[in-house]
């Protein structure tokens, strides 16, 4: 399954469900077993802040801070714009879903970028690093977080207060907001000005977007999908993975970013939908809305932030005995609002939600427990003592980072955390130590995606942007993972006591 991960063949959400049913027909899992991720809070509650973000972003609530952080061309640099750009981007994705929050911003940064004359490849990676850093200080701040929190109530403890992941998780976000500023941006390579020049005739334009896990045309060549024909555009260059695609024969991958040659209705009519993540032609596209949506939603989520965290208060669970106020019961109650009042588009919000991450994270779930019932957690929590033999159980939840960011890197974030899950409360338990410690350092370290533009989907989209190589994330973001495991190994303890 790793192998077929790392290799890309399936879809990750398709693959592990295949795995799944393998391990039913085997007796390693019983029904019951295989399907309780489906049913599993933290799952449901990521789907419920999907369509959350999503009216966030349909609202342009965020796009209308953003436009105002930006410093004016007399005072633009690298520096200052990366210090701007991050601030804002930590803060929103430690309460909203990452992509979204990534998606929102390309946008507005290209066209400031442009028209102060920086270069924009020295902000994307930073944009990305700043949702995934932001994601680590609270609860909903990135689903592995929640993930998590779902195992570790199934596993009969308590869960994660909304901010108790930020002790550490917040420490990590300055210094990582601070090395990107003062060291990241002079590694970061400068745009070589390349262009994209050629006629599409008269009220055509030069039009950016990335593919998005709906797009109609995935798996397909260019002669088996008509992109001209369905979008009116026509494709002027495909990039993977920063490198320009010239084979013809080439099939179309989500996260490809196309340049293309549109009119001036493709924004309008593309810019609002699920089939592509991002689209930009350097020019700030607000979609019409009223004022008092933007209000209305900016409310909702500060309402959601609040009661989830007194939610879990000693004096309100006395005041309201009955009723569970935590996270999902907020975000259900805030998709609800939003649905009525036609902030998200009530007959159309299944289409807002990222079905392969929500069974991916269901099905990884359940190869949890997979890995429980087969012995395998003990038998790699037994071979994590015996690497560090004698050493304190510091050096093993520091082995055990290590391993987590390995396969969150290689794979996924909802995976690796799952993966590592049942192998941390089996450590804690063969160490006769708490299990908290080792629980938060797999929750850090299944986030701190910097080394590879693979294992998170927030660096898949800026590195077409950007046109990033592999080894641009490898020489920025490996300063970044052994900064994160640093802090992680001499803080954790701190908060956490084995």
């Amino acid at each position: 399954m790793v192998i077929m991960l790392i290799r890309d063949r399936l879809r990750p959400g398709m693959l592990l469900f295949s795995v799944v049913m393998i391990f039913v027909a085997t007796g390693i899992l019983t029904t019951e077993e295989a399907l309780a991720g489906f049913s599993n809070k933290g799952m449901i509650t990521v789907a419920l802040l999907f369509l959350v973000s999503e009216g966030i972003r349909r609202t342009d609530a965020l796009s209308a801070i953003m436009r105002r952080i930006f410093p004016p061309k007399e005072r633009s640099t690298v520096r200052k714009g990366t210090l701007y750009i991050m601030g804002v981007v930590t803060s929103a994705s430690a309460f909203l879903n990452n992509t979204p929050i990534v998606v929102i911003f390309i946008p507005h940064i290209k066209a400031w970028a442009k028209r102060v004359g920086l270069p924009l490849k020295k902000f994307l990676i930073p944009l990305s690093y700043a949702a995934i850093l932001g994601g680590m200080c609270t609860l909903i701040g990135t689903s592995t977080n929640l993930v998590v929190h779902g195992l570790m109530i199934e596993s009969g403890m308590e869960g994660l207060s909304m901010f108790e992941i930020g002790k550490v998780g917040g420490i990590i976000a300055v210094v990582g907001v601070l090395y990107i500023v003062f060291v990241g941006t002079r590694l970061l390579p400068a745009d070589d000005n390349r262009e994209v020049h050629k006629s599409g005739g008269e009220g055509y334009h030069i039009v950016e977007v990335v593919i998005g896990p709906r797009f109609p045309g995935i798996n397909k060549s260019r002669d088996e999908f008509d992109f001209k024909n369905h979008y009116n555009a026509e494709i002027i260059q495909i990039r993977r993975k920063g490198n320009v695609v010239s084979d013809n024969d080439m099939r179309f991958k989500e996260g490809d970013t196309l340049v293309l040659a549109a009119d001036e209705q493709f924004v309008p009519t593309w810019g609002d939908s699920s089939i592509f993540l991002v689209v930009s032609n350097d020019e700030d596209h607000t979609p019409p809305c009223p004022t008092w949506k933007k209000w209305l939603s900016l409310s909702l989520l500060v309402v959601m932030i609040a009661g989830a965290t007194l939610g879990d208060t000693e004096y309100v669970q006395r005041l309201i005995p009955n009723v569970s106020l935590d996270m999902f019961f907020w975000a259900g109650v805030v998709t609800i609002v939003m649905a009525f009042t036609s902030i998200i588009p009530p007959k159309k919000y299944t289409k807002f939600i990222t079905w392969d991450i929500l069974i991916t994270i269901a099905s990884a779930l359940a190869i949890s427990t997979a890995m429980t019932n087969s012995g395998l957690a003990d038998w790699v929590a037994k071979g994590l003592i015996g690497m560090a033999n004698d050493c304190s159980p510091v050096v093993i939840m520091a082995v055990l980072f290590i391993v987590t960011n390995l396969i969150t890197e290689l794979i996924t974030n909802n995976a690796a955390a799952a993966f590592a899950f049942p192998v941390a409360l089996s450590v804690a338990t063969q160490l006769g130590v708490d299990p908290m410690p080792f629980i938060v350092a797999i929750c850090i370290a299944a986030s701190c995606s910097f080394s590879s533009p693979i294992g998170y989907q927030t660096n898949m989209i800026v590195q077409g942007i950007g046109e990033y190589k592999f080894k641009d994330f490898l020489r920025v973001g490996l300063p970044l993972n052994l900064l994160s495991l640093i802090i992680s190994v001499i803080f954790i303890p701190i908060f956490w006591p084995f």
